[in-house]
């Protein structure tokens, strides 16, 4: 094996082995920062020995056996310089004994009950959501921090304080690593799954910049969201989560032109969505499905993605069961956003007056009146309507308000439509469906 083999293999490696390795040291140390140091030392032990030595059968267990013994060794070390302490008059002896058989204990408990607690860590509610994210890509997705801000079109410097903060923050809060008793469950769980669909949503729409999708951050998304699904097979919102990222991953080939351009829901080829994904989504939404109880948001968005799934063409697709579910989910999970996707619904399931009517009527809504969600929703509808000239200023509206450029110039070319339409003069784009979330 070449040298940049070997390096090749260690990156894989590490990528793979890194959320575990730093699970088992959190555990043993009680801190995540000091846990990322230790398995960064593994790494490097990695990267002097296996170019010579060969690359281990188990690298995941050489990693973890490397970095355990480097965190007894600093344990052992603080030991010492205790009782050193001690014999000059400080009383810590009782502390030390009980720290000392504190550090092999358990080191024997299932990896993945390590890795729950890491997730629940790296997403405790003393974090703001910003820090979460920065701290589950870097500890669970093993992303760097260059990455991390390159995914988010964020200042490298601004990404590494937030880690940085984070990991202090819950050191000096004493968080402590462990799976949240139970009645914590629901507010610790949502924040997980809150982080990771954050995550793949910002892949599959990029809030701003020149690409219309970041497809690596959709597929770690998707990667943590099944390891989630794995450690927690019982809870029906996972699968639902898993569900909806599976489906809307299935579109990623077919919502971009040649040129990268935005294809639109109803405009896409279906025959490019990817159909193992598909699978993969139904039947983890049938297993959220199967475990009963009330839909969550997750399990009725994914419900609403499998309605354009199992539609064969756009024309084929079942709108009064999407306008359905999107009132339900508005039972669920209110928010303005939800309302206009309803909106959306309602106008291709009734026509576009009923969808027009709704979209008024959230003209005011503060959440909604500084993005370009709401006028661009308004300018599909005006269009279908005929009223070419409000359709053009509601696109124009929308253009000025996205900071994504790829979707600023399609807006900008559906106004030019409209006003080819209004002109009488013949169009030359295809114009597209609703320009809203889900597309």
């Amino acid at each position: 094996m070449t040298a940049p083999d070997v390096h090749r293999a260690i990156e894989t490696a590490w990528r793979i082995e890194a959320p575990k390795v730093i699970a088992v040291l959190t555990r043993m140390t009680g801190d995540v920062g000091r846990a990322e140091d230790l398995a960064h030392d593994a790494l490097v032990a990695a990267l002097e020995q296996w170019p010579g030595a060969g690359i281990p059968d188990n690298p995941g267990a050489w990693l973890t056996a490397v970095a355990k013994r480097k965190a007894i060794d600093v344990r052992r070390r603080a030991a010492m310089q205790e009782r050193k302490h001690a014999e000059v008059g400080y009383e810590h002896e009782a502390r030390q004994s009980d720290a000392a058989p504190d550090l092999d204990a358990g080191l024997d408990r299932p990896i993945g009950d390590d890795l729950l607690c890491l997730v629940f860590t790296c997403c405790h509610p003393l974090l703001s959501m910003e820090a979460r994210v920065a701290l589950t890509l870097r500890l669970l997705g093993g992303l760097t921090t260059a990455e991390i801000a390159r995914a988010f079109l964020v200042a490298e410097p601004t990404i590494a304080q937030r880690v940085v903060r984070a990991k202090r923050t819950l050191a000096e809060a004493r968080v402590p690593f462990e799976i949240p008793r139970a009645s914590e469950w629901p507010e610790r769980l949502a924040s997980v799954e809150q982080v990771i669909y954050l995550v793949f949503n910002e892949g599959y729409t990029a809030t701003a910049g020149g690409d219309w999708m970041r497809p690596a951050l959709c597929d770690e998304a998707l990667r943590l969201g099944r390891v989630l699904a794995e450690l927690m097979p019982h809870e029906a919102e996972v699968h639902g989560l898993v569900a909806l990222m599976e489906i809307q991953a299935s579109r990623l080939p077919a919502r971009a032109g040649p040129t990268g351009e935005p294809i639109l829901l109803l405009d896409q080829d279906r025959a490019r969505w990817d159909r193992l994904l598909i699978r993969r989504g139904l039947a983890a939404l049938a297993r959220a499905e199967a475990l009963g109880g009330a839909f969550g948001p997750y399990t009725l968005q994914a419900a609403i993605a499998a309605c354009h799934a199992r539609a064969a063409t756009a024309t084929a697709t079942d709108w009064g069961r999407i306008a359905a579910l999107y009132d339900a989910l508005a039972e669920v999970a209110p928010s303005p956003v939800v309302e206009l996707n309803r909106a959306v619904a309602v106008g291709m399931a009734f026509g576009p007056a009923a969808g027009l009517e709704l979209v008024e009527a959230l003209a005011e809504e503060p959440a909604l009146r500084s993005t370009h969600l709401l006028p661009a929703v308004q300018g599909d509808l005006l269009a279908r309507l005929g009223r070419m000239t409000d359709a053009r200023r509601a696109f124009e509206r929308s253009a000025s308000l996205t900071r994504n450029l790829r979707e600023r110039d399609v807006l900008l070319a559906r106004a030019a439509d409209c006003l080819r339409d209004a002109r009488g003069e013949p169009s030359d784009t295809s114009g597209g469906g609703p320009n809203a979330p889900g597309s």
